[in-house]
């Protein structure tokens, strides 16, 4: 099996970073609102969960194996 590029993976992991640290302003924005939409809320906190464990993934795929 081949190994995934690891410029592409790269590119992968700052889209995500991006994508999380936005999530995160939101969040923050909401959780200070009120009125804020509860369902919304956990729609965004759980969406930035699952970007965190994406970026965890494709971070062990920049690490190279270490022979046995």
């Amino acid at each position: 099996m081949q190994r995934p590029d690891p410029a592409e993976i790269t590119r992968q992991l700052i889209e995500l970073r991006i994508e999380h640290r936005d999530l995160d302003v939101a969040i923050g924005r909401l959780s200070v609102d009120s009125a804020a939409d509860e369902l919304q809320l956990k729609r965004f906190k759980k969406r930035k969960l699952r970007l965190k464990d994406m970026i965890a993934y494709l971070e062990n795929q920049l690490i190279p194996d270490q022979p046995a």
